[in-house]
């Protein structure tokens, strides 16, 4: 058997990853911006390279070998590793310029969006900003394989191998319907709630968590036939009478808060309340842009009268 080659393409092992995510030759091609025929014979190469079937090719279906996706799985971690000595090379030439790819939880990015990222291109007009969400445990799970640099979500975080910069701290405030006894009193206690129907988001959502901890010594109603997708989802059904909630404080700010139909009252004693911070991983060469990311947030939300503390 002959030795086999260490000249491999990066490129190629891109290819292959995309081929392997997209499962089509031609949306593959696509993807990487070359045309079908290059990207299938630079797999072909790679296969007689390595001396081994990466891809089960069909008519009807591409798959992988049982090697071509352990293969996958590797060359996803070298592709990741060029990047980072990509990153490394560009922030130290200028850490405040480049892509930053951000993902925040959905009931932040809404609330949280509008106020800071007017400031942060004004701040860092060369650095272009990628926004996604997601759930806190795929916001993580992306973390870690590098397809964002950075998270926007409340703590706690829950993983090993990352800093983590909290933002500023939100109060929870009761949402009722309009009509509700509790509306005339100017302040509610978390033992005001005692017994009523508690709308709630679905599993998956870390302020479904935060909610049931902070009602966690009442007695609640959790309707089992309904559980919200969304923050907004879960305002209307408030407004429309079927039960009172819980909000961060951002969620109720204009223009957020005029929801016809549904009022917000401040807890007391104690004030339940959440973080939010700024999490990445610890040997991200993009760490100096990130912090300095983190620093605009957290001045910015000083500044702001919404009634949130910086942390």
């Amino acid at each position: 058997m002959k030795a086999i080659s260490s000249g491999i393409s990066i490129r190629a092992l891109g290819y292959l990853v995309a081929l392997a995510e997209e499962k089509h030759f031609g949306r593959a091609a696509e993807r990487c911006h070359v045309s079908q025929p290059t990207l299938s014979a630079q797999i072909k190469k790679l296969e007689e390279q390595l001396e081994v079937r990466l891809v089960e090719r069909s008519q009807r279906r591409v798959m992988l070998t049982d090697i071509g996706a352990e293969i996958v799985e590797r060359a996803r971690r070298v592709l990741q590793e060029v990047d980072a000595v990509c990153e490394i090379a560009r922030s130290y030439q200028d850490p405040l310029s480049g892509e930053l790819r951000i993902g925040l939880i959905p009931t932040v990015g809404p609330y949280l969006l509008p106020m800071v990222a007017p400031v942060l291109r004004k701040a860092l007009p060369r650095l272009r900003l990628y926004l996604v969400e997601h759930q806190t445990a795929d916001l993580l799970a992306a973390l870690d394989n590098g397809r964002v640099d950075m998270a926007v979500l409340a703590l706690p975080a829950g993983q090993d191998g990352l800093e983590i910069q909290p933002l500023y701290s939100e109060p929870f405030l009761a949402a009722l319907p309009a009509g509700h006894p509790l509306c005339q009193r100017p302040h509610l206690k978390i033992h005001d709630l005692d017994g009523e129907t508690l709308l709630l988001l679905e599993d998956g959502h870390c302020l479904r968590d935060q909610a049931l901890e902070v009602c966690g010594k009442i007695n609640i109603n959790e309707p089992q036939d309904f559980r919200a997708t969304s923050l907004e989802t879960l305002r209307q059904m408030v407004a429309s009478g079927l039960g009172v909630t819980l909000l961060p404080r951002l969620a109720t700010e204009h223009p957020f808060g005029r929801t016809p139909g549904l009022v917000v009252r401040p807890l007391r004693n104690p004030v339940p309340d959440r973080t939010v911070a700024g999490v990445w991983r610890r040997t991200s060469p993009r760490s100096a842009t990130i912090q300095e990311i983190c620093g605009v947030i957290r001045e910015t939300m000083a500044k702001k009268k919404t009634g949130v503390r910086s942390a």
